[in-house]
């Protein structure tokens, strides 16, 4: 498995010209698409052949509001950034220990760990911005550049062990899995203290330009610092990006010739915070204590500790509490989809699943496009047998999000249950392709031809698919 997985980060690799060139950091641009060492056009077939790779091998999050919410500000943020392609692919890893990454042909990557250590949405802005600032500078391609032997042979082994690092075996290793990802542990892959420093400079102009708070980024290292103080090896971030007292300092600095103002708590940014740190807790049970106990030391409303209360009892199926505390959240925020899709949950698990799915359509006329209320509703329809139902929505939905790999899951489960035999061998492959595994697409498009019969213009599309997959299972053998 590792072998097969090295050779399908070293695609594209060998066809890359060795030539010498000056390691001179102050020259940003190792060319354009016409020449270079790396082009972005390579740089970003790397990336498309390293994320099908990482994907097979490190668990994402399936939960949308997650995955959505991130998508949304990292897009934002990118669109004030020096960035000059913006075609961005979004990893949310599911993984307790603080972590962020950028791999270059456009990939962020952000543990859901880094919501416990973020305050707020401007701290975790401010990590976001750094890595964006990591791809904008191209500081990958010119950390190649930097070395004066085996260039691209630099790259191969960088791309490489950051997916050798995802496949760590042992319950230990999965624990290591996602907290060594695109960073990962090898010196090579460590920024040199420059390029650090010129992420931090652009990564706060691109905060400032967003209209987000610059003196989150010193906050954000002093939280770091502060929160993993007694770690006995530090996470994996700060091992790649080293955080000292004078990277603090300067930062502090470059935030003093901003003045300071008022920036509100983002609700959302509280309410996904939330739903993330439930994902790595071990006793719901505990977990609803400690939400009471928040409740109870205050004398006003505290949606937040409300929204995490809800979803442990859920968890238990405490699911009459779980459904009162809902709409209590629905009193007082009666428009909040996390509280709406909250309680079409409760009321699914309570056997109610028309009342739910009422409850979602409504909302969905108001916002179509929403990635949670589609998702959600497409679990309940399928829990409810509404098969069809099911299979309509999510072939508009993944339409929308095409390299969705959850999406096209769900789809290939519901054909599965209608009995839509081509469409779940159409649907299986490319969830496949997406995580790289390409024998197992190439065997569903070639049973999806023996199931096509007389559509020419289907068999068509099928086989060109076929052809791709084919190639793709070539060039990852190379």
């Amino acid at each position: 498995m590792r072998i097969k997985l090295l050779s399908i980060v070293l695609v594209g690799l060998l066809s890359v010209t060795h030539t010498n060139y000056a390691a001179d950091l102050v020259l940003p641009d190792l060319g354009d698409a016409s020449g270079g060492l790396i082009t972005p056009a390579k740089e970003y077939e790397l990336g498309q052949n390293w994320l099908m790779a990482y994907r097979a091998q490190v668990p994402t999050s399936t939960d949308p509001f997650i995955q959505a919410y991130v998508e949304q500000l990292v897009t934002r943020l990118a669109t004030f950034s020096d960035l000059r392609d913006l075609r961005l692919d979004i990893l949310v890893v599911e993984n307790p220990t603080l972590n962020a990454f950028a791999v270059p042909g456009g990939i962020i990557g952000i543990n859901t760990g880094l919501f416990r250590f973020a305050q707020d949405e401007q701290q975790f802005s401010s990590v976001v911005a750094h890595e964006l600032a990591h791809l904008s500078q191209r500081h990958y391609a010119r950390k190649v550049q930097e070395q004066q032997k085996n260039q691209v042979g630099y790259l191969a082994a960088m791309l490489a062990s950051i997916a050798i690092a995802a496949t760590t075996d042992g319950d230990a290793g999965i624990a290591a899995i996602s907290a060594t990802q695109a960073a990962a542990i090898d010196a090579q892959l460590r920024f040199s203290r420059y390029m650090e420093a010129e992420a931090d400079r652009i990564g706060m102009e691109t905060m400032i330009r967003a209209q987000m708070d610059p003196y989150a980024m010193p906050d954000m290292f002093e939280q770091m610092l502060s929160a993993t103080r007694y770690y006995r090896r530090p996470p994996e971030f700060l091992l790649t990006h080293p955080v000292t007292e004078s990277r603090i300092a300067d930062s502090k600095l470059r935030a003093q010739q901003h003045q300071k103002k008022y920036y509100a708590p983002n609700v959302e940014y509280k309410l996904v915070k939330t739903r993330a740190e439930l994902l790595h807790v071990k006793n719901y049970r505990e977990a609803e204590r400690t939400y009471k106990d928040i409740i109870a030391s205050r004398e006003d409303f505290n949606e937040i500790a409300n929204y995490g209360l809800a979803l442990s009892l859920a968890k238990q199926r405490s699911l009459d509490e779980a459904r009162d505390v809902f709409k209590q959240l629905l009193r007082y925020d009666a428009d909040n989809l996390y509280y709406i899709i909250g309680l079409a949950e409760v009321e699914t698990e309570r056997g109610n699943a028309d009342t739910a799915i009422k409850l979602l359509i409504d909302k969905l006329r108001s916002f179509p496009t929403h990635h949670a209320l589609n998702v959600k509703l497409a679990e309940i329809y399928m829990k409810a047998s509404r098969y069809k139902e099911c299979e309509e929505l999510l072939k508009v939905h993944v339409t929308r999000r095409p390299k969705d790999d959850y999406v096209w899951y769900l789809l290939a489960e519901v054909h599965g249950l209608a009995g839509n035999i081509l469409d779940v061998h159409l649907a299986r492959a490319e969830y496949f392709v997406l995580n790289g595994v390409f024998q197992k697409a190439e065997i569903q498009l070639v049973n999806a031809l023996k199931r096509v019969e007389n559509d020419r213009h289907l068999k068509a599309k099928v086989e060109q698919r076929l052809a791709e997959v084919r190639k793709l299972q070539r060039d990852a053998k190379i």
